[in-house]
């Protein structure tokens, strides 16, 4: 089990919906949260991408020399870059970084938004161009490891000798990830990415999905990894999970609601439609399976959905999914900094993964934890009770 965090490269907060509480983006703090999810653990970090973010590629650049081993989930955007371009930007990211990039092909679902960096697309050409693209970026990125080079001539999409002379150092390429709910994005996923992304449905939903994309994976004689993408919100005890979940919406207003579904709903993703089916702006149903809450999605696009309650709880509600065959988790919270720190504390240590040996096993001596009184070792829940002085 992986798990990643976010970079809130379109602005953070305490409260959804609302100028209150908000934070100002700068590279201060995107650096805080990379630093602390690097040093807690986590395998990597998602950058957004769009015209509400600051750019991911600039960004995720930004961060390499301030972190040692987190990896940068960043977007690949057909019709925004061209491919060539796009693949020496992939190999260049992953000499500098010693293989710590990982791409996320985004097609887009916003034609509105779209149509402001130029791509006219509807949605059945921008999966066609995006086919045509991530052929081209493979293959350019595979030879040049031998040092071929490559021609295409597609129906949207041309390159002559197309030749990339620095290659990844991740073979064949840095690893291609990509999430989509249409049958033309599930055709796209199955036949050339690595990993395939889903948002944070319920599991019976999710189920079905990924037994869809494996079925088809597995009759062009492919398999993927799959991961999901989900906010998370655990306190210590379950009340005050719920708690933070309603708080974190209290200032959102119907009208403020009203306009974002009115937005999603003019979007021609898939994706996005199911998020928003989810509740249908309705504040009275958003816990839309046990301890999956839709409230983010009032207001925001893209994932929606948080896991609800205290650590073994959540815990168990990630296994729900890993037993799916989710083997990657794209967790975020509001704010970011704070959330990354107290979901690896009380959350990690219940969940099989690697970090967990890291946490467990560091290499410092003497005592840990805070020291009481100038004298004692702060221990564990009642037997702090019960210290005494040591002989």
């Amino acid at each position: 089990m992986k798990i990643f965090w976010f970079i809130p490269t379109h602005g953070d907060s305490r409260y959804l919906g609302t100028s209150k509480g908000g934070r100002q983006v700068d590279h201060a703090y995107m650096k805080q949260i990379a630093v602390a999810v690097d040093n807690l653990g986590y395998e990597g970090v998602l950058i957004p991408t769009g015209r509400s973010c600051e750019d991911p590629w600039i960004t995720a650049a930004s961060l390499i020399d301030a972190t040692q081993n987190l990896k940068f989930l960043v977007a690949l955007r057909p019709g925004v870059t061209t491919p060539a371009l796009a693949a020496r930007m992939a190999a260049t990211f992953d000499r500098l970084s010693g293989g710590r990039v990982l791409l996320n092909l985004v097609t887009g679902g916003d034609e509105q938004e779209l149509k402001g960096d130029g791509v006219y697309e509807d949605h059945a050409t921008r999966y066609q161009t995006a086919a045509e693209y991530t052929t081209i970026w493979r293959e350019i990125l595979t030879r040049s490891h031998t040092g071929e080079s490559f021609s295409f001539h597609g129906e949207r999409l041309q390159v002559d000798e197309a030749k990339l002379l620095y290659p990844p150092v991740q073979q064949p390429y840095p690893p291609l990830w990509f999430g989509g709910s249409s049958d033309a994005a599930i055709e796209l996923a199955t036949d050339q990415v690595d990993t395939y992304l889903t948002w944070g449905e319920p599991p019976a939903a999710v189920k079905e999905k990924i037994e869809t994309v494996r079925a088809k994976a597995a009759a062009k004689g492919r398999s993927l990894n799959y991961g999901i993408r989900l906010h998370v919100i655990v306190r210590e005890t379950n009340k005050e999970a719920w708690q933070a979940a309603n708080a974190l919406i209290q200032y959102v207003d119907d009208a403020t609601i009203a306009a974002a579904q009115a937005k999603f709903k003019a979007m021609d993703s898939v994706g996005q439609r199911r998020m928003a089916e989810l509740h249908n702006g309705d504040r009275s149903k958003l816990e839309v399976s046990p301890n999956l809450w839709a409230g983010v999605g009032l207001v925001r696009g893209g994932a929606g959905t948080a896991l609800v309650g205290d650590p073994e709880t959540v815990a168990a509600r990630i296994q729900e999914y890993a037993d799916l065959g989710i083997s990657t988790f794209i967790f975020s919270g509001y704010p970011h900094l704070e959330e990354s720190i107290r979901f690896a504390e009380l959350v990690f240590p219940l969940l099989p993964l690697e970090t967990r040996k890291k946490l467990a096993q560091p290499n410092l001596t003497g005592p840990f934890g805070e020291i009481v009184a100038n004298n004692y070792v702060a221990a564990d829940s009642q037997a702090s009770k019960q210290l005494k002085e040591p002989a």
